[in-house]
């Protein structure tokens, strides 16, 4: 009896261990930008399988890298596994806030990633090539890039999130080198309200993108992230919004990026049937 309830441990271990997804790091060309980009590309164990996978392209935040995720961000790869989708780890520079820069060239990662890196995932990985199969989303700088591409690029992304986004960044003027890729706010105050999350809301009409974002009450984002969320409440744009107890930190992106992957899940299984 003891051999037999033994095996049968073992046998549950063994299951558990040999389920893994499998963290690659690969790189990408940019043309626009002229050099070439690492990401992160994470496949689900069963991804020899043969079927077609949905993505969810995951930003990091300004200071960071394509690695931050996998690096810090707890087993952020066993969500592949749970989901059976593919994680893209994209790399958006140090402050590039994820945007096409107007006044410096050598940032242009808008178009970097939704016109270079989609359509290297999409050609070299088995992935569901339409917007029902894409979800995009981030923390802080990644934040902002998650619902400003997602929100300009519908065609691309059917789901766009925000972990404690710095969805408006008007208030913030002397930070994360966003003047040296905006121009400074006195001088460009033009360029600011142009490329800042709250100002696309425009764009969308109700149910064109799945929503989700949400921010720590503790977060120096948090008034800016309700203001989000009411101005979608007045404009009858439906999107999920969380606040729980928690500080622009890790420990609470590691909780938060739980719920958003589950709702991308959500949103993946309805679309894609």
């Amino acid at each position: 009896m003891k051999r037999n309830l033994l095996l049968l441990l073992c046998l549950i271990a063994f299951s558990i261990t040999v389920k893994a997804a499998k963290v690659d790091t690969v790189v990408t060309h940019s043309d626009v930008m002229k050099k070439n980009i690492k990401a992160v590309i994470i496949t689900p164990d069963n991804y020899a399988a043969g079927k077609q996978y949905p993505v969810v392209y995951l930003l990091h935040g300004a200071g960071g890298d394509y690695s931050d995720w996998v690096k810090k961000g707890g087993n952020v790869a066993a969500n592949a596994d749970l989901y059976n989708i593919i994680i893209v780890c994209a790399d958006g520079g140090v402050t590039s806030w994820y945007w096409d820069s107007p006044v410096d060239p050598t940032y242009q990662y808008e178009t970097y990633i939704t016109k270079e890196l989609v359509p290297f995932v999409d050609k070299n990985y088995k992935t569901i090539k339409n917007r029902n199969g894409r979800a995009i989303t981030g923390l802080s700088m990644g934040g902002h890039g998650g619902l400003y591409l997602g929100i300009r690029h519908q065609d691309l992304f059917g789901a766009a999130g925000s972990m404690s986004g710095g969805v408006d960044i008007r208030p913030f003027p002397n930070n994360w080198d966003m003047a040296k890729r905006l121009g400074s706010y006195a001088q460009n105050p033009d360029n600011w309200n142009k490329y800042t999350v709250i100002n696309q809301l425009h764009l969308l009409t109700p149910n064109s993108l799945a929503i989700i974002f949400d921010c720590g009450s503790e977060d120096f984002f948090y008034k800016v992230n309700t203001e989000l969320h009411d101005k979608l409440l007045e404009l009858n744009i439906p999107h999920d919004f969380i606040v729980r107890p928690g500080a622009h930190n890790w420990p609470y992106w590691t909780n938060s990026v739980k719920y958003q992957m589950l709702y991308f899940d959500t949103f993946f299984k309805k679309n894609n049937k």
